[in-house]
């Protein structure tokens, strides 16, 4: 693995006209972001139907959480399973409509869009579904698969051409061009994950959200996807959204990284910072499992084993919702929620007790 993971400095021009809600949304340098999520919530009725009280309960799959995404980076989201990672990255493309916040890609508000627009932001914006088989149509060939993002958005309106830039397309994911007229089920399940990378690069898109593109496969063919998207990602300049519940995965494709727990955000930092000097001890414990490839240190490493089950979304804790779990929580954890604030130079934690490897009975070698 690289040590330094340089993304594109080049600013898109199509975002030169930045609404009032992104000033002051700049990096180091100077450039305004490809995708600012703002305050963003998502909950879901417990009950639906004709008999459904207007006072049931609700889940709050997704509360309040902001990040931005620049031109070229890759954002890591990383969590435990039903932490709200895939609804956010479903919200932000209006496949779920979110119940509040803002969400902003290439200046212009994603909540606003009529249907036409969303079609437009969607040519922009693709999806890489966790799970390849469900993901791809067994009716339709891999060729017709690649195809359909071009002739719903009216690209290569000649067969030909556009055949042969699938056969193209087929080659760059490292697929047999020949291979174009077979079915899905004729695939192994990293071949269908390379069939659906190549259909959402179809479009030369701004950003993809990559939702957990490799839990589903075996882990030899994790490292060879996640070196493919890195290769087409320094190719096409594209920015991912990359959604994980391994910090070991997100590790090796992340500009930076941030950790969400029970729909918030807890910490969030350039991903050699995180890793190295946690500030939040949901971040740490979850580093803590993290292996290291060294014997000697990993014999050394204590597994923080955390108490408990993660609450029901549906009655979430009162304060930090991490409290019923953390080994350090006082008194106002459960009373006053902690705000996410820089701690360090880009680098935020949501922790009235914020501090590196702040779990200090157990330390972390990295």
């Amino acid at each position: 693995m690289a040590d330094e993971k340089n993304a594109p400095t080049k600013a898109d021009d199509a975002a030169a006209s930045v609404p009032s809600d992104l000033e002051g949304h700049v990096d180091a340098q100077g450039r305004y972001p490809l995708l600012s999520v703002q305050h963003l919530s998502k909950e879901f009725p417990v009950d639906s139907g004709v008999f459904a009280s207007k006072m049931s309960k609700r889940v709050s799959a997704v509360d309040d959480i902001s990040f931005d995404i620049f031109p070229g980076e890759t954002f890591g989201l990383v969590g435990e399973s039903g932490c709200g990672k895939s609804t956010t990255g479903r919200c932000i493309m209006r496949l779920t409509n979110p119940t509040g916040g803002k969400v902003f890609f290439n200046g212009e508000n994603v909540a606003d869009m009529k249907k036409k627009d969303l079609k437009s932001m969607r040519h922009d914006m693709q999806f890489i579904f966790q799970d390849p088989y469900a993901s791809l149509n067994p009716r339709m060939t891999i060729g017709e698969i690649i195809s359909e993002p071009l002739i719903i958005h009216g690209e290569m309106t000649d067969k030909k051409e556009r055949l042969d830039f699938v056969r193209e397309l087929l080659d760059e994911v490292g697929l047999n061009p020949e291979h174009i007229n077979r079915y899905p089920h004729e695939f192994s399940g990293g071949q269908r994950q390379r069939v659906g990378i190549a259909r959402a690069f179809a479009l030369r898109p701004k950003l993809i959200i990559c939702d957990e593109p490799v839990s589903a496969l075996d882990v030899s063919i994790q490292a060879q996807v996640l070196n493919l998207l890195s290769g087409l990602q320094e190719q096409y300049g594209t920015a991912y959204l990359f959604i994980a519940h391994d910090l070991s995965v997100v590790q090796h494709i992340s500009n930076r990284v941030a950790v969400m727990y029970l729909g918030n955000l807890m910490e969030l930092s350039d991903w050699k910072t995180l890793y190295a000097q946690p500030y939040h001890p949901y971040t740490q414990s979850l580093l803590s499992a993290v292996p290291v490839p060294d014997p000697d240190v990993q014999r050394s490493r204590k597994r923080i084993i955390l108490a408990g089950d993660p609450p029901s979304p549906i009655d979430p804790p009162t304060g930090c919702r991490f409290h019923t779990r953390c080994p350090i929580a006082k008194e106002i954890c459960s009373k006053e929620r902690p705000e996410l604030k820089e701690v360090a130079p880009g680098h935020f934690c949501a922790c009235h007790f914020a501090a590196p490897f702040p779990i200090k009975e157990s330390s972390i070698n990295l």
